[in-house]
């Protein structure tokens, strides 16, 4: 009997999947934001219609989606989008992840906030969700100088973010010194890279040389897998893996595009799950305990990314429309935020209730509201710059 309940609740979530996708055709709202509410509403903060041995398998899922959507980024990072927006990818990424971390440290210090777990706090709110930030991007069907330059820097923003995470983490942490803990964020940043290049080449030379469909389908499935579970192993990053492996990919294969078209079709069934076991998973609890404190904390990641995005598109030389448009196009925050949390709050435990509170609640407010500014932003810039 578990096992037909289990298979019936897999049924109806893709059906569910499928519904949000033909409504995301006749709507302005993202399919992502409709299968968030919809898994909200299903699980147990809802109504607790998904067993929950399926919203066990949240953890793994989610590896593999998030795997899968980093090695997608990788491709984007061609030498001609390089060549033509790398030096904007680079400056905006960076500019927006000092400028979130500066204004939201800044704002919580002023309201007496201490300055350490301000700093931890700012920190983790450089993280956004790259998994929403693309399926808005592919639902929108755009493909412009803005989306490019959106999927390049969501490919390297946690590299940002978790540069800078380690280095606050080693200010305020009393148990770890400043080289243990940049010690531990170069072995997950720079083996993250190391294990996307080993894997990377041999599937570039390897890609192409099959003929198209099932065996063309199952390597790309299985770059991915093999990715996910050596990241895992090694204790690297697997988002960082899986983007630089997409990168090597799509610059170094003779036909790279299969292997990105192989992963696209198989990729919608995976994020159906993922975004509707997100949603069941997300504690909803965190909102009504959220105090001014919260709030402000909201607004100052809000206002952040707007400064921010100004000022890195600014001095990148970006149009007018794209540069009011940066900011609100990145705030979608969910995952990535959370683990870093977990992580500061393992490291400072006096304030791990706190950590874990607000990062929750805005990771709530950010995966729900922030898909539906993305599509905003792309349409309005899309309209001006057309």
């Amino acid at each position: 009997m578990e096992i037909a309940e289990l298979l019936m609740a897999l049924g109806v979530l893709f059906l569910a999947g499928l519904v949000a996708d033909q409504v995301g055709r006749f709507t302005r709202l993202p399919r992502v934001t409709m299968l968030l509410l919809l898994g909200l509403g299903a699980g147990q903060a809802g109504l607790d219609l998904i067993p929950g041995d399926l919203i066990a398998w949240f953890e793994v899922l989610s590896i593999v989606a998030l795997t899968m959507v980093a090695f997608l980024l990788g491709g984007t990072l061609t030498r001609e989008i390089l060549a033509r927006r790398g030096r904007a990818i680079l400056i905006l990424s960076l500019v927006i992840a000092l400028g979130t971390a500066g204004v939201v440290v800044a704002g919580l210090v002023l309201i007496g906030l201490d300055w350490q777990l301000a700093l931890v706090l700012g920190a983790i709110a450089t993280a956004t969700d790259p998994a929403a930030m693309t399926d808005v991007i592919r639902q929108t069907g755009v493909k412009s100088a803005f989306t490019d330059t959106l999927k390049g820097i969501v490919a390297i923003d946690d590299v940002w973010g978790l540069i800078l995470f380690s280095l606050v983490l080693a200010v305020v942490s009393q148990s770890s010194g400043l080289a243990e803990i940049m010690g531990g964020a170069a072995h997950d940043i720079l083996g993250g890279v190391a294990l996307g290049v080993a894997l990377g080449v041999p599937a570039a030379l390897l890609t192409g040389r099959l003929t198209p469909g099932e065996p063309q389908q199952a390597e790309a499935i299985g770059i991915v897998f093999l990715t996910a579970g050596l990241a895992l192993w090694l204790e690297v990053s697997f988002l960082i893996a899986g983007m630089t492996a997409g990168a090597v990919v799509v610059n170094f294969a003779q036909h790279h595009e299969r292997a990105f078209h192989e992963i696209e079709h198989v990729q919608w069934p995976f994020m159906i799950l993922f975004f509707l076991l997100a949603g069941a998973t997300l504690e909803v609890d965190a909102l009504l305990g959220l105090g001014w404190a919260g709030v402000l904390y909201l607004g100052l990641r809000i206002l952040a990314r707007i400064v921010g995005g100004f000022a890195g598109g600014w001095l990148a030389g970006a149009s007018a429309a794209e540069r009011r448009w940066y900011g609100p196009a990145l705030l979608p925050q969910a995952g990535v935020a959370v683990g870093i949390a977990l992580v500061a709050g393992e490291a400072l435990p006096d304030w791990t209730g706190t950590i874990m509170a607000l990062t929750i609640a805005s990771a709530v407010v950010f995966e729900v509201a922030g898909p539906s500014l993305t599509l905003l932003a792309i349409r309005r810039v899309t309209r001006q710059d057309g």
